[in-house]
């Protein structure tokens, strides 16, 4: 599932690119009828106001980090998958009457207009069959997705400046659930939440053999750390971010203290979250987590989740399944990287051209 900004005809490949609001992070991968093989990965850090609530401000700076990482990774590649999350995207699952994909393809401006808060020239729309609706079998239920057009046009800008070419446009948590399609097993049964925790957003969307039942980006994450940190120790950004993956291995009562708080706020937000899907849900109640993103790596926040929501939790790999050849990647730094890598990952997977 993507935005398909742009149809081509042939399946080129691409490379996955995120650029979150902490770093960018790069994916290359080989198709091999598949299974894939990691051919690149790299991330590299962003200058800390370049992205200020989803928005790019200083794209300069963002095309040149991106420039040096993939010229870095030795990488000729020119089209590019990225994706969007937060308030620059809308996705709402609606209701509507039967109808075949042509027939939806012709009318969807028509019925999105009536759930869209903009005008829908300034949209781009894309949109997913997802199933017969069970209450009512003359109706189905479709997964509507819309985006700004203004903000992909800044996204098509800052590659052109470094460069390349925006060719797949897709959304975070989608990405997400690719890279743990590929690389997990489950079965057709599971109803799973898939939870990414970023710098600035949090992704959850709870899945179904393949379909999103319930998605929702969430503005916090890691930055909130870092955030608390500054205010009640008065430590510098950088030492703030030092501070919030150490904070277990240091005597500092007071910092252990503000991590542990700033836990608790995400985990109340990921449980309510949870208890809002799991009260509409029926029987397709939620029986396990995977998190992705950098905060995974957060002392104890894994095991809070856990506890609070009463459900396994399991880090989502997203080299899991991917062969690579260890003389050109230390499976120890891809071990390291992993957490900050399911969207790239879940990118890099997809062609010019896909649907």
């Amino acid at each position: 599932m993507g935005l398909n900004m742009f149809l081509f005809k042939n399946k080129k490949e691409v490379i996955g690119i995120d650029i979150g609001s902490s770093s960018v992070k790069v994916i290359q991968l080989k198709d091999n009828k598949g299974s894939f093989q990691l051919l690149n990965a790299g991330i590299a850090p962003l200058p800390s106001e370049a992205i200020v609530d989803n928005s790019l401000m200083d794209s300069a700076s963002i095309a040149a980090v991106i420039k040096s990482l993939v010229a870095s990774l030795g990488i000729k590649v020119k089209d590019v998958a990225c994706s969007i999350s937060g308030n620059s995207v809308i996705i709402r699952k609606i209701v509507l009457p039967a109808m075949p994909q042509e027939e939806l393809e012709d009318q969807i401006s028509w019925e999105a207009e009536q759930y869209i808060p903009f005008d829908i020239n300034d949209v781009n729309l894309d949109f997913q069959i997802l199933s017969p609706d069970y209450t009512d079998p003359s109706k189905m239920n479709v997964l509507l997705v819309a985006s700004k057009k203004d903000i992909i046009n800044d996204y098509i800008a800052v590659f052109s400046e470094a460069g390349m070419q925006l060719s797949v446009v897709d959304v975070d948590s989608f990405a997400v659930q690719n890279a743990f399609e590929v690389n997990h097993d489950y079965s057709s049964e599971d109803v799973l939440a898939l939870i990414n925790i970023g710098a600035s957003i949090m992704n959850i969307n709870v899945i179904k053999d393949g379909i999103t039942l319930f998605t929702r980006d969430v503005q916090m994450g890691g930055n909130l750390y870092s955030e608390e940190i500054q205010k009640q120790i008065g430590l510098s950004s950088q030492d703030a971010e030092i501070g919030k993956m150490l904070a277990h291995e240091s005597n500092n009562e007071l910092l252990r203290g503000v991590v542990l708080k700033v836990n608790e706020s995400i985990t109340q937000e990921i449980r309510r979250s949870l208890d809002f899907y799991n009260s509409t849900a029926n029987d397709d109640r939620i029986s396990g987590v995977f998190i992705s993103g950098g905060c995974s790596k957060v002392y104890n926040l894994i095991d809070m989740i856990s506890d609070k929501i009463g459900l396994p939790i399991e880090k989502l790999n997203p080299f899991a399944k991917l062969k690579y050849n260890e003389k050109d990647f230390d499976p120890e730094y891809l071990q390291e990287i992993g957490p900050f890598m399911a969207v790239p990952v879940g990118l890099a997977i997809r062609r010019v051209g896909d649907k």
